[in-house]
């Protein structure tokens, strides 16, 4: 949190230089169950046994939201397998990754049977989304959730992520 954006900018363009990923800069990281854990994704101690992170399923998610990346944790694992690999990109204006390079990597991986994005409002990564389903480069189910429809019910700007 807190990293200025001039900052997040050069952070970037060094990752991309070297090749490398990048999660945040404002998130709580990701998850790949059985495997690693970057961040404070997942939770306490409690709630990884709970999500049963500690093996991996066949559902992969990218979300904006850090917070809400932990419900999805506990939702995937009550209706599904589980979760394979859970990434929280943040909500800040230049995240180091996006949604298309996740759900791209889901896409070509065949352990991942169903892709899942929780975007929220005034996001546009999210018609990059659509376009890829329509020109069929996503072909695995995908399930996308938006959140913040409730922001203009607050007589206030309201930061969401």
């Amino acid at each position: 949190e807190g990293v200025p954006e001039r900052r997040t900018r050069q952070l970037i363009a060094e990752a991309r230089r070297r090749r490398v990923g990048l999660i945040g800069p404002a998130t709580v990281g990701g998850i790949k169950p059985g495997c690693f854990r970057i961040g404070n994704t997942g939770g306490m101690l409690d709630n990884i046994i709970a999500s049963k992170l500690y093996r991996a399923g066949s559902v992969a998610y990218v979300s904006r939201s850090g917070g809400m990346s932990n419900e999805l944790n506990n939702i995937i694992s009550r209706h599904t397998d589980g979760v394979y690999e859970g990434i929280a990109i943040g909500g800040d204006r230049f995240p180091g990754s996006t949604f298309s390079e996740h759900i791209e990597r889901y896409e070509r991986n065949p352990r991942v049977k169903i892709i899942v994005l929780l975007g929220e409002v005034g996001g546009v990564e999210e018609y990059a989304i659509a376009d890829a389903l329509k020109a069929r480069r996503i072909t695995k189910p995908l399930v996308a959730w938006c959140i913040g429809t409730v922001a203009k019910m607050f007589p206030y700007e309201v930061q969401f992520g």
